[in-house]
């Protein structure tokens, strides 16, 4: 049987995150072990799937370019979860990855994903800031690292091209704040492997875009065994509309003509100078 669907980007973020929780290593990881969650809008689409918490959103891209959050709520963006407890691991990321073990489980987003599975994170903090030394160490203690990417992270490039290309302090001038890239190895799990781990299908991206709120959306064909196409098309349907995932204090963001914008007056909407 065969199946054309498309895909907005916060459907596929949920159902990414569905995919995700269903894994052997991750279900594991729940009952006995740990599982560190590093927060983003799918990761926190994967919090919400495991534990029903929607995480703090801090940096994000948007049409004034590579921001903050306005607002920082009492909610983690960082939260590790043991032995169904969930813990708010923002003061110590780091100590907290360096506790990771054999069998525990990391779950961090991305902002890149070339076409040979890699991937890599924009980081506007010194050295990477906390995130990118705890998830940089994690891959080098060999912590099972799984990446939730959409395909609209999809670029152009090579991700080596793209690390060299980029560098916090290495522009002029910058929308927002200055960022570089870090690669992340991993498990790579996007639309695609999300519908082959929860229906046993085979999908294959025909198309990218679309208008109406399909900005970023993907057109697929999925192609199985009756049963398996049926199951896929059920999941597709439960997220139908899904919205965005974020702590909803979090999400608001200042740009030019915004109702926002009256809190910096302006000036964190203009080209910014890195350092």
């Amino acid at each position: 049987m065969k199946a054309q669907v498309t895909l907005t980007v916060n459907e596929a973020k949920r159902l990414i995150a569905k995919a995700i929780v269903s894994l052997p290593e991750v279900r594991v990881a729940k009952e006995k072990g740990k599982i560190l969650l590093g927060g983003g809008t799918t990761v926190s689409a994967v919090a919400e799937e495991l534990v029903g918490l929607p995480l703090r959103i801090s940096g994000r891209v948007t049409p004034a370019g590579t921001r903050v959050g306005l607002v920082k709520p009492d909610v983690p963006n960082n939260v590790l979860i043991e032995k169904g407890q969930v813990i708010n691991v923002d003061e110590r990321l780091e100590e907290t990855a360096a506790m990771m073990a054999k069998g525990d489980v990391a779950i961090i987003g991305a902002n890149a994903l070339d076409m040979y599975g890699n991937t890599a994170l924009m980081c506007g903090g010194e050295l990477g800031a906390h995130r990118g030394r705890a998830f940089s160490g994690l891959v080098v203690e060999g912590v099972t690292i799984l990446i939730a990417v959409g395909l609209e992270k999809l670029i152009p490039d090579t991700i080596r091209r793209a690390v060299l290309a980029a560098g916090r302090k290495d522009s002029d001038l910058s929308m927002g704040m200055s960022v570089g890239l870090l690669p992340i190895p991993g498990k790579v799990i996007t639309e695609v492997e999300a519908l082959a781990i929860l229906a046993q299908v085979t999908p294959t991206v025909i198309g990218r875009g679309g208008v109406m709120g399909a900005e970023g959306a993907t057109t697929l064909v999925i192609e199985g065994q009756t049963s398996g196409v049926e199951k896929a098309l059920e999941i597709i349907g439960s997220i139908k509309g899904a919205a965005l995932s974020g702590n909803a204090e979090s999400l608001p963001q200042c740009y030019v003509g915004s109702p926002a914008c009256s809190r910096c007056k302006g000036l964190a909407c203009l080209i910014q100078i890195p350092g």
